[in-house]
């Protein structure tokens, strides 16, 4: 495997990007200090400032985001991050704080904190949040650990399952392990969707709940959603909602009237902050009201005009720093006021409709698993004219040669080709008429040049990679490189 040597061959001995005035350190003798010295080789480049500024310009004109190209990364929500959140993330006031502050001295951010909590909980049908979760997986454990700590203080204590669809996220079973309970997986039916008789087959007094995302990850509405709600809440479990899809329900429909009694939110999807490289993030909680004493410390509550910092006794514990990140919450509900109530509700219209648009201009070029109409992301199941048994995964790299950042792939795992794409309400018709007609291109070449694709990309600063190789040989470090290269040499 050929790897860009440049930039490890920026440095050269002697070159320098700073200079200390002597006159300004005081001077010590060796022997003062020598127990201090480092004695072996310190693996430094040495690389003027301008060269250094370069190279990570260089580096970061090479990354991707949905700034820079379309970004249909399915179950995801990579919507667009208006810049007037940005203005309000980095006001003095905000980023000045500490956690430790006088309560009277950060009121507004209490206050923010707040209203974002209640209008999250009208929002989404439920009584009150609580936004100290760092992420979407991380809200998922708090739920979970809201859910388990009803039935214990009930001495329901044989309440230890969690029933999960097939075509849950890959989370969903993490999480409820790392709470300590047990999963219990069912099958779709023919249509994507939750098999009622495999339901009624696992409902027992050993339930504790049930996780569901909806629409699921196939990007179907449950329209059983209510018999569900009411076999699981009949049997003496909880309804736990993934917040994931939320974005195609903004306007429409909310998960507490849908029979849920908890539910996370990722807040830097549905309500628009960048998360790519991993963070930041937010995964507030929100539950019906004969939970809301588990939330989570501490709490932020409203006594006329004042706001308070409260520890309840039946809370699940602290499972944060502090209130979680909240320049993520202010960017979030910069992003509600912005819209307000009258235009938030076209969030999901909006990417309902341009998910089905790609669905129906696509259907003939990429095989449709399910018939029925899609809520904010299509799922396609490989090429329909495939005589060269070109992949999903040669198709996503296709893509990036025409500036657009591949879908999710392989994913959700019910079907061997998959190719998940969501175009959230964000997009222009133009954008994805032009993601269409290359789609339609890349079939073609499919069947055309499908040395191309295989080769994909090929206009890119990266090529394709030896993906195992890159997993059993990571090179993460200058150090690393090297030893590599001893090795290779």
């Amino acid at each position: 495997m050929k790897y860009d040597t440049l930039v490890f061959e920026l440095s050269k001995s002697g070159r320098i990007g700073y200079s200390l005035a002597k006159e300004q350190y005081p001077q010590y003798s060796l022997n003062d200090i020598s127990e201090y010295l480092r004695t072996d080789e310190l693996l430094l480049p040495e690389i003027s400032e301008l060269d250094c500024v370069r190279h990570f310009t260089n580096i970061s004109q090479k990354n991707f985001g949905v700034e820079s190209g379309f970004y249909p990364l399915g179950s995801c929500t990579m919507k667009y991050n208006p810049k007037i959140n940005e203005e309000i993330a980095k006001s003095y006031s905000f980023t000045k704080l500490h956690p430790y502050q006088p309560v009277t001295t950060v009121q507004g951010a209490l206050r923010l904190y707040y209203e974002l909590q209640q209008t999250l909980a009208k929002i989404s049908g439920l009584s009150e949040f609580t936004l100290n979760s760092y992420a979407g997986a991380h809200g998922e454990l708090v739920g979970l650990m809201i859910m388990k700590q009803y039935h214990l203080q009930r001495k329901d204590f044989k309440r230890n399952k969690v029933i999960i669809p097939d075509s849950a996220h890959g989370t969903n079973p993490a999480s409820v392990t790392v709470s300590g309970m047990e999963v219990i997986e069912i099958e779709s039916n023919e249509l994507g969707m939750v098999d009622l008789d495999a339901l009624r087959a696992v409902l027992s007094d050993e339930i504790a709940g049930m996780m569901l995302t909806n629409p699921n990850t196939l990007g179907i509405f449950e329209k059983d959603i209510c018999d569900i709600t009411r076999l699981v809440h009949e049997a003496g479990g909880l309804m736990y909602y993934d917040g994931a899809n939320l974005n195609a329900m903004l306007g429409k429909v909310r998960p507490g009237d849908m029979g849920f009694d908890i539910m996370h939110i990722n807040l830097h999807k549905t309500f628009s902050t960048p998360h790519g490289g991993g963070g930041p993030g937010s995964g507030p909680v929100g539950v019906k009201d004969f939970l809301t004493d588990y939330l989570p410390n501490p709490v932020v509550k409203k006594l006329d005009d004042y706001y308070y910092i409260a520890n309840e006794k039946d809370a699940i514990g602290q499972i944060s720093g502090y209130f979680g990140n909240f320049l993520v919450e202010a960017r979030a509900y910069s992003y509600i006021l912005n819209l307000g109530k009258e235009n938030l509700k076209w969030v999901g219209p909006y990417s309902v409709l341009n998910a089905n648009y790609i669905r129906e201009k696509l259907r003939n070029d990429y095989v449709l698993p399910i018939q029925d109409y899609c809520m904010h992301e299509v799922v396609f199941d490989g090429l329909v004219d495939n005589p060269n048994e070109i992949r999903t995964l040669d198709v996503a790299k296709r893509l990036l040669d025409y500036g657009m950042h591949a879908p999710t792939i392989y994913f959700p795992l019910l079907f061997h080709q998959s190719i998940m794409i969501e175009p959230t309400e964000t997009e222009s018709l133009q954008t994805i008429d032009q993601f269409i007609e290359t789609m339609k291109t890349i079939a073609e070449e499919a069947k055309t040049e499908p040395e191309t694709l295989r080769q994909a990309p090929l206009n890119t600063p990266i090529s394709r990679t030896d993906e195992v190789f890159a997993a059993k040989q990571m090179i993460f470090t200058y150090k690393d490189y090297l030893e590599y290269i001893r090795n290779e040499g």
